[in-house]
């Protein structure tokens, strides 16, 4: 258990033994948020300190929350199945950045608007690709995705009806099963998967379908199970949210990071 969280449960042990209305009006201040650790420029693990999560989405939501007079940690839980399970429990209050589909409103609920957009693209073996123009070209070859990820809801849809969808823990697992021909293509963000192929020594390997399957928002997303989810919480953080993406911050984020992880690749 991490020293927030024993914190937490002191602190919500000592709140039990007060008044009623006390503990009603006492406010959650620290929280803690995880998001997919290999999802550059959005989020990646701190080579510095590899129990944090950096990047654009772990950026706007410490700006979101310092607006608020809050505390937040975006911590590393694991790979992005692992990730989901400890907001699903409640063990992590916030998830950083995740599509929004009709499943996953049954465990968050998610705060408007978006912050940020993302595609989803048909990754294939260079010189390998396929006649591709939409989704129903993908029937009969058998894809690659990540355990519990979404391409927006009805990509999804579909994708469970009429594709055969192979889906494995992390995207460097996804990029090598593609790689050594266990799988025709993987279906992955584009930003996040030209990052991981640099990282991974494989750019040269590894090109994309055009059009993506799906464009779709980032959202924050809240635990039903968090102590910290309160409609008083959600109200705040939808508000402070409409004004900062009606700027221009969020992108501005987003090159800061892209910028941050290319320098961080070659060492400096």
């Amino acid at each position: 258990m991490s020293a927030q969280r024993r914190y937490r449960s002191v602190l919500w042990l000592a709140l039990a033994l007060l008044p009623t209305f006390t503990f009603a009006d006492e406010p959650c201040r620290q929280l803690t948020a995880t998001g997919n650790p290999e999802y550059p420029p959005y989020l990646w693990r701190d080579p510095h300190n590899p129990q944090q999560l950096i990047g654009a989405n772990a950026d706007l939501l410490k700006h979101l929350a310092n607006e608020l007079g809050l505390a937040v940690q975006i911590l590393y839980t694991g790979p992005w199945s692992r990730a989901q399970e400890e907001l699903n429990t409640g063990r992590i209050d916030l998830m950083a950045g995740y599509f929004r589909t009709q499943a996953r409103e049954q465990w968050v609920d998610f705060v408007s608007p978006p912050f940020l957009f993302n595609s989803s693209v048909v990754w294939v073996r260079k010189g390998e690709g396929f006649a591709y123009s939409d989704w129903s070209d993908l029937k009969g070859r058998r894809g690659g995705t990540l355990v519990n990820n979404s391409h927006g809801q009805a990509f999804d849809d579909y994708a469970r009806a009429q594709l055969s969808l192979e889906a494995v823990p992390s995207a460097t697992q996804a990029f090598e099963k593609l790689l050594r021909k266990r799988n025709d293509y993987v279906i992955f963000e584009r930003y996040p998967g030209l990052a991981l192929a640099r990282t991974l020594d494989q750019e040269q390997q590894l090109e994309v379908l055009e059009p993506p399957v799906s464009s779709e928002g980032l959202y924050l997303a809240l635990s039903h199970k968090s102590p910290c989810n309160t409609p008083e919480l959600r109200e705040q953080l939808a508000l402070k949210l409409k004004a900062l993406v009606a700027g221009p911050l969020p992108e501005q984020l987003m090159s800061e990071n892209l910028e941050r992880w290319k320098r961080q690749q070659s060492g400096e």
